[in-house]
């Protein structure tokens, strides 16, 4: 298969950024297609009359709706300009631009690792891994490493301070209080820093990144000193674990696409995600304080989601937040099984739904506001959909039926939701079918459309989980539950089934009182209803299963679901792996 290019329409091909041009587009396609969609979907709930049921799956239709199409056209408009453009990354973010790529590096970056009760011994091989490729760029003056630790458990402090106290180039600074969270230790070093340093990388435990990367990076802000936030697109390391490896290649595929498409249209108000960025450190001590919500609730107090609201701080004091859609040596590991990515998932959530205090904050841009209201959006399409399921259920079993639904409609409205639902990830894997270079980089065709489609099953077994899960966790938001600020399991290893069971029975009782209702409901609605069935009646097995350490190597030999690193790896990926192979060893 050759190289195939596409012709950019003339929209997307306008000279500059005009982005007011631009967001009016992406406004007019979400817009229409809401509309489209949801014409379709009031003939199809209300073809035989409206009720007060039909009513409200209709409106939780609507509200749910936004988010899946604002990723959708997303990928769309990304998906184009990839295949458009010699360079994307240019082309979407004007400040790449005006950097000359060898220029001197002339003033000094902090490099921060905030980190709380983590694996020291995992921390500290990333930091050396960076010192040496730094060291190997002939800049690594201009670089000074800073561990910033919030743990108060005797164990870490002691393990952090016998691998950083006194380590080479590396300034460990421990606060006695985690007084708000990630982000109040950031802002605690930045207030600190006075003039030692003009910029701030900030990394999580689990980051790397590459000297050469880190230098780009550097570049590109001192080239624009109205740039106040520069963001890396951040792939997922060589995995291990069966589920980091097939979460991570659809997160890959689908990110690259997605991130283009937002980087054309947001441009200088772009997204920051809270690590693996350069942040200019004069603009963020003035412009990034966070607010603390007033109250009692969960969703008061500081804020866990740091990042949305500090690039809309950032953009609202007239600096640039700018994100580089382009894969060049900045990464992250992802969690090793299903329980962990649960826990982060939900600590989002709650941080995320705290933006709701913030949304009518004085000062903010448009586009700031938009950014944390879908934030927020993020999260509603999980109880929305479960809402809908449960009161159509209801009113099909108090009426004792489902309604006269054509069937035909109703299969072909549940498969085009899908294919949007899936949209990001399979134009990513499109667009590197069609580049040879690319294909080989993944380890040929075959081997790309084979983990293709165990990340589409992979999807469509966690998609329910995620919905119970997010759903139940927002409910209990309402009754004072909340989730701190820890540290994640980075480490592959097994699920155990009871502690799968203990994590899990609600996703299973939601299966089984599911299919019952169905069976009584609408038995011939359970073909198409069949993945959220078995997402949520396995989800223990699914668990354990994708745990499983041999399930992980078969992966790894058999190369399903691998990345470009494994088949080439760059000098960083080599040096971690060797470090992690001697640590097995020990």
């Amino acid at each position: 298969m050759d190289d195939i290019a596409l012709v950019v329409p003339p929209v997307l091909a306008a000279p500059g950024e005009r982005l007011g041009a631009r967001r009016a587009l992406v406004l007019v396609l979400n817009l229409g297609s809401w509309i489209g969609l949801g014409l379709v979907m009031a003939h199809v709930i209300g073809g035989q009359g409206w009720t007060p049921a039909s009513i409200a799956i209709m409106a939780l239709f609507l509200i749910g709706l936004p988010w899946t199409l604002l990723a959708f056209w997303n990928a769309v408009i990304g998906f184009v300009i990839l295949r458009g453009t010699r360079d994307p990354a240019s082309y979407t973010n004007v400040a790449l631009r005006a950097t000359v790529p060898d220029a001197p590096i002339s003033r000094r970056t902090a490099i921060c690792i905030a980190i709380r009760h983590e694996d020291v011994e995992r921390v500290a091989t990333r930091l050396a891994v960076m010192q040496g490729s730094l060291a190997a760029t002939g800049a690594g003056a201009m670089f000074a490493f800073h561990v910033l630790s919030d743990s108060s458990r005797p164990d870490s402090v002691a393990a952090e301070l016998a691998a950083f106290g006194n380590a080479p180039g590396v300034t460990y600074r421990r606060r006695p209080a985690n007084t708000g969270f990630k982000a109040g230790n950031l802002r605690d070093f930045a207030l600190a820093a006075g003039s030692d340093a003009h910029f701030m990388l900030v990394l999580d435990a689990d980051s790397l990144m590459s000297g050469a990367a880190i230098l780009r990076l550097v570049r590109v802000m001192e080239a624009n000193p109205g740039l106040g936030i520069l963001q890396t697109l951040v792939t997922g390391l060589p995995a291990t674990s069966a589920f980091a490896r097939i979460f991570q290649f659809g997160m890959r595929h689908g990110m690259r696409t997605h991130t283009t498409g937002i980087a054309w249209w947001q441009g200088s108000s772009g997204p920051y995600w809270g690590h693996n960025a350069l942040i200019r450190l004069s603009s963020f001590v003035a412009h990034c304080e966070l607010p603390v919500l007033p109250g009692r609730s969960p969703l008061s107090g500081h804020i866990l989601s740091h990042d949305q609201v500090e690039a809309a701080l950032m953009r609202a004091a007239g600096m640039e937040v700018r994100v580089i859609a382009d894969e060049f040596g900045s990464w992250e590991e992802n969690p090793p099984r299903l329980p962990d990515f649960i826990r982060r998932d939900l600590r989002w959530a709650q941080g995320n739904l705290q933006y709701l205090g913030l949304v009518t904050r004085p000062g903010l841009r448009a586009m700031g506001r938009f950014q944390l209201c879908n934030a927020i959006a993020m999260y509603l399409g999980a109880p929305t959909s479960l809402l809908m399921l449960v009161i159509g259920l209801v009113n099909g079993l108090t009426r004792g039926h489902a309604g006269a639904v054509p069937q035909t409609l109703a299969f072909s409205l549940y498969f085009g939701f899908l294919l949007i639902g899936f949209a990001p990830r399979l134009l990513g894997v499109l667009d590197i079918a069609l580049r040879p270079a690319e294909r080989r980089r993944w380890g040929g065709l075959p081997r790309l459309l084979a983990g293709a489609a165990t990340d589409g099953l992979f999807t469509l077994m966690i998609g329910p989980v995620m919905m119970v899960s997010q759903a139940r966790f927002i409910a209990g938001l309402a009754l004072g539950r909340r989730i701190m600020w820890e540290a994640q399991r980075r480490e592959a290893g097994d699920v155990p089934w009871a502690e799968a069971i203990r994590g899990l029975w609600p996703q299973l009782l939601f299966g089984l009182l599911f299919a019952v209702a169905l069976w009584r409901v609408a038995p011939g609605a359970i073909p198409w209803a069949l993945p959220t069935l078995a997402g949520s009646l396995l989800a223990i097995p699914f668990a354990c299963v994708t745990a499983e350490p041999r399930l992980g190597r078969w992966m790894v030999r058999r190369g399903l679901c691998a990345i470009p690193d494994e088949f080439d790896p760059a000098p960083e990926v080599l040096a971690l792996d060797e470090s992690r192979a001697e640590r097995s060893r020990r």
